[in-house]
C-alpha cells in the first residue's frame, strides 16, 4: 500500500441477502483518496453510494476486501479499536443532520471531543471556533428545532470537523435543503476543506460541489468508475 493516500480500498464488497435475492451494492470497488483531496461520488438512488461511504468510514463491514485509513488497515480492527479510529480520524455529515433535538448547538457540536475526552477549556475554544467558521456563533445556544435546515446542516459540519479529522465523509449532505441553502452548505463545504488540508468523499449530485471535486466517480449497481475529465491524481 502507497503510503501517499490518506485512504485506500482494495476489492472491497457488500453481498445482502433478502426474500428478493442476492443484491451486490458495492461491487469489487478499488478506491484511493489522496491528502487534501475532494472526490464526489454520484449515482441514482440505490446505487450503492452511502453503502460505499459507510464501508469507507469504517460504518460497516465489507462481505470482502479491505480499507486503510493512513497505514491503518481498519476492515479488521476490534470493535473498540474500530470506534476509537472512528472518533479520531474521521468526520462525517448525514443528509438528515442526526443532531441531537434536546442539545443546543454548543453542545451538539461539542459531543465528539467528549467522547474523545478532550478537556473542557480546550473544547470550549474549538467549539466556539467551529461555530463561527460556519458563521452560527450567533445562533450557539439554540436547539436544532429552533434553526433552519441549513442551519442545522452546519452544525452537522461544525460536530464532523471540529475533531479536526484526516478524512470527512457526506452523505448527500444537501438532499433536505432548499437551493439557496444548499449552495451555501456546498461552498462552506469545499472551502472547509480546502482551508484544512482535510480529505473528502462526498456523496451528492449538487454541481457546485461536483465543480470543486479534484475526481468525480459514478457508481452503479455498486460499480464505481472514474468520470474522466483530468484532476490531480490518477486511479491507481
Amino acid at each position: 500500500m502507497s503510503s501517499a493516500a490518506a485512504l485506500r480500498a482494495r476489492g472491497i464488497g457488500r453481498v445482502f441477502t433478502s426474500a428478493g435475492g442476492v443484491v451486490h451494492a458495492c461491487n469489487a470497488v478499488d478506491f484511493d483518496l489522496f491528502p487534501a483531496e475532494l472526490v464526489v461520488v454520484r449515482g441514482p438512488s440505490g446505487a450503492g453510494k452511502t453503502t460505499l461511504l459507510n464501508l469507507l468510514a469504517g460504518l460497516d463491514t465489507p462481505t470482502a476486501g479491505e480499507v486503510w485509513i493512513g497505514d491503518r488497515k481498519i476492515t479488521d480492527m476490534a470493535e473498540n479499536m474500530a470506534v476509537e479510529m472512528r472518533r479520531s480520524l474521521i468526520g462525517y455529515v448525514f443528509q438528515s443532520f442526526g443532531l441531537l433535538p434536546m442539545l443546543s448547538a454548543t453542545e451538539n457540536v461539542e459531543v465528539p471531543l467528549r467522547l474523545l475526552r478532550v478537556n473542557p477549556s480546550e473544547r470550549t475554544v474549538r467549539v466556539a471556533e467551529m461555530l463561527a467558521r460556519v458563521g452560527l456563533s450567533e445562533h450557539a445556544e439554540q436547539r436544532p428545532a429552533e434553526l433552519s435546515g441549513g442551519q442545522q446542516q452546519r452544525v452537522g459540519i461544525a460536530r464532523a470537523l471540529v475533531n479536526r479529522p484526516r478524512v470527512l465523509f457526506a452523505d448527500e449532505p444537501t438532499g433536505q435543503l432548499d437551493s439557496a441553502s444548499a449552495s451555501t452548505i456546498m461552498n462552506l463545504i469545499g472551502t472547509l476543506v480546502r482551508a484544512d488540508g482535510i480529505s473528502a468523499v462526498i456523496a451528492t449530485h449538487d454541481p457546485l460541489l461536483v465543480a470543486r471535486a479534484d475526481r468525480v466517480f459514478d457508481i452503479h449497481d455498486g460499480r464505481l468508475s472514474e468520470h474522466r475529465r483530468g484532476g490531480r491524481h490518477a486511479v491507481q
